[in-house]
């Protein structure tokens, strides 16, 4: 993982022009200082290119995962052939495969990466290679011809990695991995669309990534074994697992995180005892492969065979004991770690700053993920990416709140959704919080592969009631079906009923968080509210307490826009709050009880609507 900042002169700007030709050397200091906020995310080395043409300036923090090492020593990018430039964050997980499509012959680095591919198809095809093949990975990336002078960007299908982009006052281009980087340069900026990548020739967005299923009116029929939601999950890990250095799995002991703990650690498992004729085996050994050079390495060697798991929250809180309940069944080298609520917020102004967000739910859940991260590198040396579950709630229908949905077709429309904009709050949470302290996170549910597979099953699939006799079940029973009686989990923790990250920490952290911002928080600073930020108005003085340090840090009115704002009740969308209208509480009561949190719903086990009755 990486971070990246890019500036392109515009179609007029001309050698005599303030910023053409771009080899300044006081240009290129101020684009070292820009690109240099972003070190968090990739400490390992710095590259400022400034292209043939002079026409722009393309910087690279590098986290070196693949094709470089601690040992090796990573070659610094932007990645450069001929006049051909670019710059990439990600990883791509079938860069094995896009090399076997390219027609042409190209000269690979001595040190191949798994996104030079990328640089290799936007010389044969252009910035439109990213409809001629299926990327599937995690990335943003910029790209410079500087024959034609023209340039692109582009960004992965649901935004796992952020990007942003802008222009200044002499209408250059800018993008960024961060908001940092751009909102105090450009006059106008917002978030990059995923799925889109970006051409100068025409000065245009393109979407290259639109399956029948992105459109909430349509209804998919295809109808599944769980065998087969089982095997695409597996492969999806498989290739998460791509790397040259050692990697971890985030342990909250839901049902999504252990699922991909639990197959991470049988691949490795298979891979150590090294059997041939495994298919499992053979698989995985493929995975390691970057450019016919082999990778192998053993990811744990030196950490007792085992994969490393590691989960955080409040003293007795609900996650570490069931995390160390998986750990123990799985067989992972399990860390349990633990904060405090004042430890929490005293860092919710870094939060902040590295999250870009003033939403609640998401700083929320990214103050004890950041901790985290901060406690991994502290505790152990050695872990650049670690795998997680997020995802399996938008793809399964996994949030309390859809068990009203009241019919199959407004499940379906839900879910996209909520998939759509994954951008805005879990990802950016996920890969902001972990890269605060330069740790990759990834998410094999949201592996193309495995998203295109389950995006297109029936609905009626995911419902939280059965299909033929209307019964209720557990939500994402589909996912549990399917590994039902495999002996992956305790049968117990495979039905352990979503508990939301913020919740199941510990109840005491919503509770504190709430508590403090009644203290820092006046009742007239509330009614001044629609004054003092008349853009997405806070209506709690907690969700006050984050906009007043989000001003601080991002004044702007551009960078508040960014930002989506809503009513939701766990993690809802503010079109389902209509299935089921603040369940229990009448509209007098809304206000009060519109929360984010998952024990706002009624079915939740520890609800606090239950004891209002």
């Amino acid at each position: 993982m990486c971070g990246i900042c890019c500036l392109f002169a515009s179609a007029g700007a001309t050698a005599e022009g303030r910023r053409c030709p771009m080899d300044d050397p006081k240009l290129r200091q101020r684009m070292i200082e820009r690109v240099s906020r972003l070190m968090h995310r990739g400490p390992d080395c710095l590259g400022v290119h400034c292209t043939a043409d002079q026409r722009a300036l393309l910087g690279h923090q590098r986290l070196a995962i693949v094709g470089g090492n601690a040992d090796t020593m990573p070659d610094p990018q932007p990645t450069v052939v001929g006049p051909y430039s670019m710059a990439v964050n990600g990883e791509i997980y079938n860069h094995v495969e896009l090399r076997k499509q390219l027609k042409q012959e190209h000269v690979w680095s001595s040190n191949p990466t798994d996104t030079e591919v990328l640089l290799h198809a936007f010389v044969e095809y252009g910035p439109h290679f990213m409809k001629n093949m299926q990327v599937n990975g995690m990335f943003a990336l910029c790209a410079q011809n500087s024959e034609t002078h023209q340039f692109m960007a582009a960004r992965d299908p649901v935004g796992i990695i952020p990007l942003y982009y802008g222009r200044d006052e002499l209408g250059d281009m800018w993008f960024a991995s961060e908001l940092k980087c751009l909102h105090d340069v450009c006059i106008h900026f917002e978030e990059f669309p995923p799925g889109h990548y970006y051409s100068s020739e025409d000065d245009s967005l393109t979407a290259f990534y639109n399956p029948s299923f992105w459109s909430e009116t349509y209804l998919p029929t295809k109808k599944v074994e769980p065998a087969d939601v089982a095997h695409q999950l597996e492969q999806a890990v498989l290739r998460h697992l791509m790397g040259d250095v050692p990697c971890a799995v985030l342990l909250s002991g839901g049902l999504d995180s252990s699922l991909v703990a639990a197959i991470a650690a049988n691949l490795l498992k298979s891979k150590s005892q090294d059997k041939p004729e495994s298919p499992t085996s053979s698989s995985l050994e493929h995975t390691f492969y970057a450019a016919g050079k082999s990778h192998t390495r053993d990811i744990q060697e030196g950490r007792k065979d085992k994969l490393p798991s590691f989960c955080i929250g409040l003293e007795g809180s609900p996650d570490l004991k069931a995390a160390e309940e998986v750990a123990n069944f799985i067989g992972t080298d399990h860390h349990t770690l633990t904060f405090t609520i004042q430890e929490g917020i005293d860092v919710l102004k870094q939060v902040i700053y590295h999250l870009e967000t003033y939403d609640v739910t998401t700083i929320r859940a990214s103050t004890p993920m950041y901790i985290l991260a901060r406690k991994i590198r502290s505790k152990v040396d050695g872990f650049k990416f670690v795998l997680s579950g997020e995802g399996a709630d938008e793809l399964f229908g996994g949030y309390l709140y859809f068990h009203k949905a009241p019919s199959a077709s407004e499940m379906q429309a839900e879910l996209v959704r909520k998939v759509r904009a994954l951008h805005q709050f879990d990802c950016l949470r996920a890969n902001k919080s972990m890269l605060g302290w330069s740790i990759e996170l990834r998410v094999p549910f949201l592996d193309r592969e495995f998203m295109d597979f389950i995006m297109d099953i029936d609905p009626a699939m995911k419902m939280c009631k059965d299909e033929t006799t209307g019964k209720p079940r557990m939500e994402k029973y589909l996912l549990r079906k399917a590994f039902e009686g495999k002996n992956l989990l305790p049968e117990k923790l495979l039905w352990r009923q979503k508990e939301q990250f913020s919740d199941g920490v510990g109840y005491g952290w919503i509770d504190g968080l709430r508590d403090y911002a009644e203290r820092v928080v006046t009742d007239l600073q509330m009614r001044m509210a629609k004054y003092r930020f008349p853009i997405n108005t806070p209506n709690t003085k907690e969700a006050y307490m984050y906009r007043e340090f989000f001003a601080e840090q991002f004044p702007s009115d551009l960078a508040a826009k960014c930002v989506p704002w809503g009513p939701s009740v766990a993690c809802s969308t503010p079109t389902a709050l209509k299935w089921d209208t603040m369940q229990k509480y009448n509209q007098t009561d809304m206000e009060k009880h519109v929360d984010p949190s998952g024990r706002c719903v009624d079915v939740h086990e520890a609800s606090p609507l239950d004891a209002e009755q």
